[in-house]
């Protein structure tokens, strides 16, 4: 039973479906740089597409580091200021991709769309990752829960941090 026990653990740790451990070479990944306000999707070893974004207005709002998605949604409810989904005066658009940022659940970080197009590009943001509606819906179709999300803040491009990260091969 032990033995049994043991290896449903193992082989359930590394799904690709658990967001526990690292991204593997393959896996969906993003990165966010927030020194050129652009979001990365990688899958299979390959930057499929990059996204322009909104960031933080300032650098310590938009919290650097290894991050899982945890939570999706369609026409996000915005609890702040109860505004409800699909609103065009909802700040938070279209889509919401929340993810795991300083021990949070997903509903308090994540990547979504904007009612403010004209910010992107820009640092704007409360913290989290702004995209056109359009940009968001797309990149919602292609992240599943437990994509990993590597936000940073550096000159390097997309193939060098997707190689030190693990998921583009040189």
């Amino acid at each position: 039973m032990k033995s049994f026990v043991f290896i449903l653990l193992t082989i359930v740790s590394i799904s690709p479906l658990w967001p526990i451990g690292p991204a593997l070479p393959g896996d969906p990944f993003i990165i966010v740089n927030k020194q050129t306000n652009e979001v990365a999707f990688i899958k299979d070893s390959e930057v499929k597409k990059i996204y322009k974004a909104a960031t933080g207005k300032t650098d310590d709002l938009t919290p650097e580091g290894m991050f899982t998605v945890t939570v999706k949604a369609i026409n996000p409810y915005y609890r702040k200021l109860n505004i409800s989904g699909g609103s065009p005066k909802n700040p938070l658009g279209t889509r919401w991709i929340g993810f795991d940022a300083l021990n949070t659940n997903g509903r308090t970080y994540g990547i979504h769309g904007t009612n403010n197009p004209h910010s992107i590009g820009y640092y704007a943001s409360l913290g989290c990752i702004r995209l056109r509606n359009e940009d968001v819906e797309e990149l919602y179709e292609l992240v599943p829960i437990g994509t990993k999300i590597f936000i940073t803040k550096t000159w390097k491009n997309f193939e060098q941090i997707g190689t030190e990260k693990g998921v583009i091969y040189p």
